[in-house]
């Protein structure tokens, strides 16, 4: 019994003495190596990002930022709902505006503190604090392809107003077999082919803010307390039905992005309702032909402005364990000359950051840096809308208007509807 007590005794006391040694220590070392993963919706600079993450992971010891893309017009709203539910949130996503914040403001981190704030003016701002880090400067006009407009004795300079842009798609459209193109223009409209957001978003954002002061919200904010304005509205809808006329009809009613990018780049259409975003596809697609923008000119008075924002913002998942990093990566993004040469050499956006002084090269991004340096330019107000208004209420609207563009009493008819129910 007595040899019993102490084999007892001995191993309490050894166990004793492995127990305070390990705890003296501390637990065990919990691993360093972070994944950060980032949900973008922006499908054009796929690659380019892709690659700026699969770089910055090899030179960042214990961090791998994964990049997951959705795009082509999917609902990118309803998938960040689906990976809060499936318990997947990510630990970077994207806002487009007011909507989206006021979405997702429990999950949003405050990025008031960061280093690039100070270096730019187009930050996110909501409740007083920053919150969203400017994806890029975007822009549109028209995109023209300036030699088929020379061949057919259309100066684009001319292109101010309404009745310019008809007398141009007349000719254009006289011209056809002559000039070797299918139809004046390259726009989509489609919902079912996840086009809504050309016609319904930034189409209808040259009512918004056309002709306009840059910050003048006027006509959005009219229209939030439900009316829109009857003059002005009738005339951006003869300019929204002279393009639909003149636009190539598969294009404008089954085509997809590739589609309606493909057609301008091969010369088969002389504009393009599409931003800055594409140059990095005419790239890839060999284009060498000049090209340039003319106004969303659809009053009777002139406009010589081209459409200027920041069209999204980065934001962190401020409940993430993983949110300093993502702040980290964000940040090598604004600050390092690797994110500088991402933005503008890989993906062929304008920085939103002062300090970066590299020149895109993509023509459509070059024309936009000049017509800012010009100044004069619009804003684009969409993304104070309600969340999804441009997808769910307008889309389908555009849509229906592009079938039958003379019908012009239904759509204007719709469109009051449609405003009416923000009041």
């Amino acid at each position: 019994m007595k040899k019993t007590f102490l084999k007892v005794l001995a191993f309490t006391l050894v166990f004793s003495l492995i127990t305070s040694s390990i705890f003296a220590s501390g637990a065990p070392e919990q691993s360093k190596e972070k994944t950060v993963n980032m949900f973008q919706l922006k499908v054009e600079i796929k690659d380019a990002l892709d690659a700026y993450a699969a770089q910055y992971s090899a030179e960042t010891d214990g961090v791998t930022v994964k990049v997951e893309t959705l795009g082509g017009g999917g609902d990118y709203g309803g998938a960040v709902k689906a990976k809060l539910q499936s318990g997947q949130m990510p630990d970077i996503f994207v806002i487009e505006g007011q909507g989206g914040y006021d979405i997702w403001k429990d999950y949003i981190e405050d990025l008031s503190d960061q280093s690039w704030v100070k270096d730019t003016d187009l930050a996110f701002m909501a409740d007083g604090k920053v919150v969203g880090f400017p994806v890029a400067i975007e822009g549109y006009g028209l995109a023209y392809n300036a030699d088929i407009l020379a061949k057919a004795g259309i100066d684009p300079a001319t292109l101010t107003t309404r009745a310019a842009y008809e007398k141009a798609f007349k000719t254009l459209e006289a011209k056809k077999a002559e000039l070797g193109i299918d139809a004046p223009v390259a726009m989509a409209a489609s919902v079912a082919g996840g086009m809504w957001w050309v016609a319904a978003q930034h189409n209808l954002a040259v009512y918004w803010g056309g002709g306009l002061d840059f910050n003048d919200k006027t006509i959005i904010n009219k229209a939030l307390n439900g009316e829109l304005d009857k003059d002005r509205f009738m005339q951006y809808t003869k300019y929204l039905q002279l393009l639909f006329k003149y636009a190539d009809k598969q294009i404008l009613l089954n085509g997809s992005y590739d589609d309606q990018v493909g057609s301008f780049a091969q010369g088969r259409t002389a504009f393009l309702h599409q931003g800055n975003w594409v140059d990095p596809n005419l790239a890839q697609l060999g284009v060498k032909f000049k090209i340039g923008y003319a106004p969303h000119a659809f009053l009777d008075t002139e406009e010589k402005g081209l459409f200027l924002f920041a069209p999204s913002w980065y934001v962190v998942n401020s409940q993430s364990p993983n949110k300093e990093a993502a702040k980290e990566f964000l940040t090598a993004m604004a600050t390092t000359k690797e994110g500088h040469e991402y933005m503008v050499n890989k993906a062929s956006m304008i920085p939103a950051f002062k300090s970066v002084t590299l020149q895109p090269s993509g023509q459509l991004s070059q024309a936009l840096m000049a017509a800012n340096a010009r100044g004069g330019n619009y804003g684009v107000f969409f993304g104070m809308l309600p969340d999804g208004a441009g997808q769910n209420i307008f889309g389908p609207i555009f849509d229906l208007f592009a079938q039958n563009p003379d019908n012009v009493d239904q759509f204007i008819s719709d469109m009051n509807k449609a405003v009416a129910s923000f009041k």
